[in-house]
């Protein structure tokens, strides 16, 4: 039968046939953005990056009362059911601040090592303000997804691990020696990398606090608040030169940490012998100090109070 007439009849010639085919597969492989209920969305496990409630969050927040959320999260399935957050943690947040029960999402099927790739990046582009320690365990997670991912060109090149740090320096704003700082990083007693975040502790003394084992950094930290100072980087190399070497011990840190520096904040000493007897024995140092600081705010308040009265 003539083309014309299978046209007429209604009946779809082959190249119609082809051409509706193909689209509809088109149609449903592209993705589409759905509202999802919040709470059927998951955090992504050990999301290295912190939801803060700085001023950026308020914009965020603002914004999306205004205009509702813009950018589309992005989501994988779970085996389970529901889903897991992969790129939208701080949209999520503003949308619960905006009483919003759902949120607009793409959602995408995607591997482990995927996952964790492209959530590092996202942060890492997006976010304005991003703390040394999120830095520090975004890279080390992508590193590792890298290299179990196998990540390198050909079978003649340098091991899977020397080629994930290139590769992952050439994707990143950082140089691949600066990458390797941030993820020794990862290696500090939490409270040492939270004055890293508060930029009490510089970059290269962190680092090489980071080689040291738990109880010599908790005595670095320990010396710190005692001497109300930070190491310097040579201080803290070596340190690490008498741990290689065996003979790091708590009188070794002490005297490193109790060393005169030039930006060193002034001190006030007070002897032992003078203010004891207004202690408990075994008081510690410390929590002298704690004391005397109270003491200090009660006797500000009293003189305060004295001034007001003297001017009625």
């Amino acid at each position: 039968m003539p083309r014309g007439k299978l046209e007429n009849i209604g009946i779809p010639t082959l190249d119609e046939d082809v051409f509706v085919s193909d689209r509809k597969k088109a149609e449903d492989h592209t993705e589409k953005v759905i509202e999802i209920p919040i709470h059927k969305i998951e955090d992504f496990p050990n999301h290295p990056f912190q939801v803060r409630n700085d001023e950026e969050m308020m914009d965020l927040i603002d914004s999306v009362a205004k205009s509702g959320v813009i950018a589309p999260a992005l989501v994988r399935p779970k085996e389970d059911g529901g889903y897991e957050m992969i790129a939208g943690h701080r949209r999520k947040y503003a949308c619960l601040q905006n009483g919003l029960r759902t949120i607009p999402c793409i959602i995408r099927n995607l591997s482990d090592e995927e996952a964790v790739m492209i959530m590092v990046d996202t942060n890492l582009r997006q976010r304005q303000t991003i703390l040394p320690s999120e830095k520090a365990f975004a890279y080390r997670m992508k590193l590792e997804a890298m290299k179990r991912q196998g990540a390198r060109t050909d079978l003649t090149c340098a091991p899977v691990g020397h080629k994930s740090r290139d590769i992952l320096a050439e994707q990143s704003e950082d140089s691949k020696s600066q990458i390797q700082r941030y993820i020794r990083l990862t290696y500090l007693i939490e409270p040492l990398l939270k004055l890293v975040d508060e930029g009490q502790i510089a970059m290269r003394p962190a680092v090489e606090l980071s080689y040291l084992e738990p109880h010599a950094q908790n005595m670095v930290l320990e010396e710190m608040e005692i001497n109300v100072c930070s190491p310097s980087h040579d201080q803290t190399i070596r340190m690490r030169k008498a741990q290689e070497e065996g003979k790091l011990t708590d009188e070794v840190i002490s005297l490193i940490m109790q060393e005169e520096k030039p930006n060193q904040i002034e001190k006030i000493r007070l002897s032992s012998q003078r203010i004891s007897r207004f202690f408990a024995p075994r008081t510690s140092v410390k929590e002298m100090e704690n004391e005397i600081v109270k003491a200090l705010e009660v006797y500000q308040r009293y003189k305060k109070r004295q001034r007001e009265k003297q001017e009625r």
